[in-house]
């Protein structure tokens, strides 16, 4: 099975790219850029929300 991070406004960037071998090395990339807001008060209004799908063959 292959993964991609799909973007919920429906836009494309390098993230979105990229394909993965495995749910967990996607699931790095997004712990890289979402690990720092760890707090229930962070601002996520000037950043993407990104899923994780299983790309179908």
């Amino acid at each position: 099975m292959k993964y991609r991070i799909t973007r919920h406004d429906g836009e494309e960037d390098e993230i979105t790219t990229q394909e993965f071998e495995n749910y967990d090395d996607a699931y790095e990339l997004l712990e890289e850029i979402y690990g720092d807001m760890c707090c229930s008060d962070a601002d996520y209004e000037d950043r993407p929300y990104y899923e994780i799908i299983e790309v179908k063959d």
